[in-house]
């Protein structure tokens, strides 16, 4: 949000700034855009860290910025999702600033998770359970009662057994499907209800995850959200954010009377290994047939080390390696989400000095993580200099600092050269849209020369992705069709290494 465009150049990217980017998505050829937090937040959490979940942080906007960009959005055919943050609130929450006022006991404290410590002065807290990033999820408050958050102090878990709870998310739904929007993204998905008791666990989980996620529980709050969604017409979607390490377990929240799709992060949790891929796509994509749906990948997100610097040490290869992926998700069934500035081959930002360091992982954990502002930095549009179009002229620097030798990546350049990442991305999706084989579900694995992964769609397209050391013989695969777009030159009838082709035979050919 903060990092797409910049209207009135205060440093931040703003909803009328993305308003004013419009086209550029239009062009880009994608369907619809996701919207990370734009409420009212002091920003402890990149604005994860609601105060007030019905309106416009006035430095991102307001709400006559939002409505006119929604307009604008379905205007160009496109469609928008917001983010839903239920798990939790901001400190700065009325509620919250009303329980810190009252005693321990009273009822405003039963919105959150309160809880007197542990041993005979009650200084432990009440369970060991840790936060997701990084310190104890407990914080003991002057009058001796602790609360838990899974996240930062800043954000108090909210207690969805409470019907007070359930009945103002229900409310806050609602409040944005009037407005118009067509979805729901769902933060931390996997987290709103926890284990009765609140009990120790060991960690890690069994399943890879921290014990207190994906209780079963969480189901019927997305059934009875279902039910409103589907109140309207048409029915709004529903996405849910819960990185679990078992696909089967994903798989539950996209079941028929739930959610409609669940980010996969299978591909973002690989390193660049053929049979490591092969075993995520395989293993997520029959785990979503089991409920009927197919898989929505992600190669790339604002938590994440940016895809062209995470699949190798060396910038260049880790490039190479990042197109090929991106072709390889963009062909697999289901949908696809592409983090803003991967379809222009962002790198990881060098290390940022302590002063521009804000993300609360990298605090936190005691610098044991590293921080997530480094994929964050703000899209360099054009020109050769920062802020590179993202803020007008003789505006603010950006709030995170743009590394100079982006100059080559900026979207203008990047329109001018056809073999850029961004000409390969607008193919990609362009023929995403325009190949039937495509839109199914159906995946067949194909034989392939050592060191490559192959696959089929449809009967009539191939994807071939080299995870090689060495550029292979393209003869096996021209059978299949004629090449239609390559992440790298192909010449010579040879797949290079790191590559990715997709091939096609015309659907009328015998």
């Amino acid at each position: 949000m903060r990092s797409f465009a910049d209207s009135d150049g205060d440093g931040i990217g703003d909803l009328a700034g993305i308003r004013s980017r419009l086209d550029y998505l239009v062009d880009l050829g994608v369907d619809a855009l996701w919207l990370t937090p734009f409420f009212p937040s002091p920003m402890a959490d990149g604005g994860y860290d609601v105060a007030d979940h019905r309106d416009v942080d006035p430095r991102l906007g307001s709400m006559r910025d939002f409505d006119e960009l929604l307009d604008a959005v379905h205007d160009r055919g496109l469609r928008l999702i917001v983010d839903m943050v239920p798990n939790h609130t901001s400190n700065q929450h009325p509620w919250f600033r009303e329980a810190l006022s009252s005693e321990p006991g009273a009822a405003a404290r039963g919105r959150y998770h309160f809880r007197p410590g542990r041993g005979g002065d009650g200084a432990q807290p009440p369970n060991n359970w840790r936060s997701a990033f990084g310190g104890p999820a407990w914080t003991r408050l002057p009058d001796g009662d602790w609360y838990l958050h899974l996240f930062t102090p800043a954000q108090p878990d909210l207690n969805w057994d409470s019907g007070e709870v359930r009945a103002e998310f229900a409310d806050i739904l609602r409040f944005w499907l009037d407005k118009g929007v067509d979805g729901v993204r769902v933060d931390a998905a996997h987290g709103l209800v926890k284990p009765s008791g609140l009990p120790d666990f060991a960690f890690p989980g069994a399943s890879g995850n921290r014990p207190y996620f994906d209780q079963d529980g969480v189901h019927a709050i997305y059934r009875a959200w279902r039910r409103i969604l589907d109140s309207y017409t048409p029915p709004r979607i529903m996405v849910a954010e819960a990185p679990l390490r078992d696909p089967a377990r994903a798989a539950r929240f996209v079941r028929p009377d739930e959610m409609d799709q669940a980010f996969g992060f299978e591909l973002i949790w690989a390193p660049w290994s053929l049979p490591q891929i092969r075993d995520a796509v395989a293993v997520a994509v029959s785990a979503m047939a089991a409920v009927g749906r197919t898989p929505t990948w992600v190669i790339g997100n604002h938590d994440a080390v940016r895809v062209a610097s995470r699949l190798s040490p060396e910038g260049a290869t880790a490039l190479r390696r990042a197109r090929a992926m991106a072709l390889l998700s963009l062909a697999l069934p289901g949908s696809a989400y592409v983090y803003q500035g991967d379809e222009i081959g962002l790198p990881q930002a060098p290390d940022l000095a302590i002063e521009f360091q804000e993300d609360p992982v990298r605090s936190l954990s005691g610098g044991a993580r590293a921080g997530r502002d480094e994929c964050r930095i703000p899209m360099p549009w054009l020109g050769d200099r920062p802020p590179f179009g993202f803020a007008p002229a003789g505006s603010s620097a950006p709030w995170l600092p743009q590394p100079e030798s982006w100059a080559a990546l900026t979207v203008a350049a990047q329109l001018r050269r056809p073999d850029s990442t961004l000409a390969m991305y607008r193919k990609a999706i362009r023929l995403r849209r325009t190949i039937d084989e495509l839109r199914g579900g159906d995946l067949n694995w194909t034989p392939a020369p050592q060191g490559v992964l192959a696959f089929t769609r449809g009967g009539t397209f191939t994807c071939a992705v080299n995870f090689g050391s060495d550029a292979v013989p393209m003869q096996v695969f021209l059978d299949a069709g004629v090449p239609v777009l390559s992440s790298a030159p192909v010449q010579d009838d040879v797949l290079p290494a790191d590559a990715a082709v997709w091939i096609r035979r015309p659907p009328s050919t015998p």
